[in-house]
């Protein structure tokens, strides 16, 4: 019905004879606060009949006193969703429009986070590439108005173009502005920010991912210029030479080398093969070392690029001849009976032995290195002529501590490659009596009763010696005794007659351990020997007769006599070996009688 209404009125005002329809214009900033004053219709006579252009939201969003004419707003306005408003008050036929006014409430927007790009290293000056532009819906100095590389533009190899569109859009290219180069870097990752003109800017940013192709524009490069390997006439077929080596700074296949031998240059007769994927040169025919004793050889490192680019190196190979005999060595002992052995008492600077050693090979068998191993250093080899060699004794010997050394002799020649021949002697010390007997102890104590038969056993004694053979056979004697005897051979002391403990308490015996070498050489023990006494003497009286008178009146069981007996004791110190005799008081006897009235 209200469309109808406005239908019949614009069909009245528009009739001819009508007066011609006004319009006034009003404006409003947008995001005002709702209830803000527009602005008055203005119109002669109010009140008013307010009808609103359709699709304008007028009742929506604004305010209209139909009494007054006053317009507000209703609600915040978004000039980017409705720029404009349109009513018309009637009778009066006043068209009103209200334009909402901009302000930036909306930053520039790019349709993307991020993007990746590429760019050839060999790219000329200003190569561009389009980036997505960043759009805002603001107007005028509130769109977009400028693109800034805030971060990853290292070397500042890049820069942006940008150019106002018909459509009032911002585009942006990416631009470099220098020379790429892949192999310094081969990835930029650039943070581009769009601002609008307003104060302060709002903003926003793009992530571009920038990747620099490879071209092929690094040759390969060797890590030498030249090499040089040997390698022996008898090599069989298929030994390795050497390994060259080569890179490319580029990538793909523009960086992948493949090895070859310039047979233009080098190596026609094909003695040696190379490894196209590992640079390894390899034997490929036999060597002769009296035809050819160096090859030299032109290696080429190529990539594979659409291009190729090549370097090369040179291998020199030198032949050596074959050393095919080892050093002989022989060995001379200089004992009186030319066996490896040797007097512990031998002096340093004294030879025990001579060798020989020679090389078939003739050029080389006075070059010979020859060194001695394995004698503990009491044994160094001297010579004049490296030739002959002597064994000589550098420190005193003794058996007792080692007696036999496992001496090797090793010769090694210098051939290429070396041969090396190996003796191995062994060297025996023989024995000199220089060693006394040793006692287990240097006193011995024993016990024995006094009443003990002849062939007791008292004690047995040990002694050792170091020495072998004669040299260590030990035999014992005893020294001053004519009660005691020991066995030569076991040390066993035993008793030969009956011992006296009141004549000698504690015997002390002398026992000598003597070698059987020449000269011999001899110890000695002490053994004490403590006696232990017998009861074997008889009480005596003092006095073989005692008189004595006793008065009639004594008293019974007064004591009338004392007798005294006397025993023979044996005592001894401990601090001395000797013996004292002495009498004492044994015991007493007192005779009691009784006296009768």
């Amino acid at each position: 019905m209200r469309h109808l209404l406005l239908f019949l009125v614009l069909g009245a005002t528009l009739a001819p004879g009508t007066r011609p329809e006004r319009v006034k214009y009003l404006e409003v900033s947008e995001n005002a606060r709702p209830g803000t004053r527009v602005g008055f219709i203005d119109a002669e006579n109010p009140p008013y009949l307010i009808v609103s252009v359709p699709g304008s939201s007028v009742e929506a969003d604004l305010i209209v006193d139909q009494a007054t004419g006053e317009i507000k707003t209703r609600v915040p306005l978004d000039r980017e969703t409705r720029p404009s408003y349109s009513l018309v008050a009637l009778p009066q036929s006043l068209r009103v429009v209200v334009k909402v006014l901009d302000e930036n409430d909306n930053a520039p927007t790019f349709p993307v986070d991020h993007v990746d790009v590429e760019f050839p290293e060999n790219s000329p000056r200003d190569a561009k590439r389009a980036l997505p532009p960043a759009k805002d819906p603001d107007l005028g100095q509130y769109s977009t108005q400028r693109y800034d590389i805030v971060s990853g533009n290292y070397g500042d190899v890049f820069r942006l173009a940008q150019h106002r569109g018909r459509d009032g859009v911002l585009y942006l290219d990416l631009q470099n502005s220098g020379l790429l180069d892949r192999e310094a870097r081969s990835h930029y990752h650039l943070v581009i920010e769009a601002l609008d003109g307003g104060t302060p800017p709002l903003r926003s940013r793009l992530h571009v991912n920038v990747t620099v192709q490879d071209v092929n524009d690094n040759p390969p490069i060797f890590n030498q210029t030249s090499y040089v390997s040997s390698v022996p006439e008898n090599a069989t077929v298929g030994t390795l030479v050497l390994a060259v080596n080569a890179t490319d700074a580029d990538a793909g296949e523009n960086g992948r080398i493949e090895y070859s031998i310039n047979r233009r240059q080098s190596d026609r007769e094909e003695l040696f093969r190379i490894d196209p994927e590992t640079g390894t040169v390899y034997v490929n025919k036999a060597l002769d070392f009296e035809s050819k004793d160096r090859h030299d050889l032109a290696i080429v490192a190529r990539d594979r690029g659409a291009q190729p680019l090549e370097a090369t190196a040179f291998l020199s190979v030198h032949v050596t001849n074959v050393n095919d005999n080892q050093p002989a060595i022989t060995v001379n002992f200089l004992s009186n009976d030319k066996t490896p052995t040797v007097i512990e008492s031998a002096q340093p600077g004294e030879f025990i032995a001579r060798i020989v050693v020679s090389d078939p090979d003739s050029k080389n068998d006075s070059q010979a290195k020859v060194t001695l191993s394995g004698g503990d250093g009491q044994f160094v080899l001297t010579t004049q002529d490296n030739i002959v060699f002597l064994v000589v004794i550098e420190r005193p010997l003794d058996r007792e501590e080692k007696s036999i050394y496992d001496l090797t002799v090793e010769a090694t020649d210098t051939g290429v490659p070396p041969l090396k021949a190996v003796r191995t002697f062994r060297v025996i010390i023989t024995d000199v009596n220089d060693n006394a007997p040793k006692f287990q102890q240097e006193r011995y104590e024993a016990h024995l009763l006094e009443a003990s038969e002849p062939g007791t056993s008292v004690l047995q004694v040990a002694a050792s010696d170091p020495d072998e053979g004669r040299n260590s056979a030990i035999r014992f004697f005893l020294e001053n005794t004519t009660w005691f005897a020991i066995d030569e051979t076991t040390g066993l002391i035993t008793t030969v007659t009956h011992v006296d403990c009141e004549a000698d308490p504690a015997p002390v015996l002398v026992v000598i351990a003597s070698d059987s070498g020449c000269p011999a050489l001899s110890s000695s023990a002490t053994v004490r020997v403590t006696v232990h006494d017998l009861n074997d003497n008889e009480p005596i009286f003092e006095k073989p007769l005692y008189n004595t008178t006793v008065p009639e009146d004594m008293p019974v069981g007064r004591c009338f006599l004392k007798v005294g007996l006397r025993e023979y004791v044996i005592s001894s110190t401990r601090l001395r070996c000797e013996n004292v005799r002495k009498w004492r008081p044994h015991r007493e006897g007192a005779f009691f009688g009784r006296v009768k009235r």
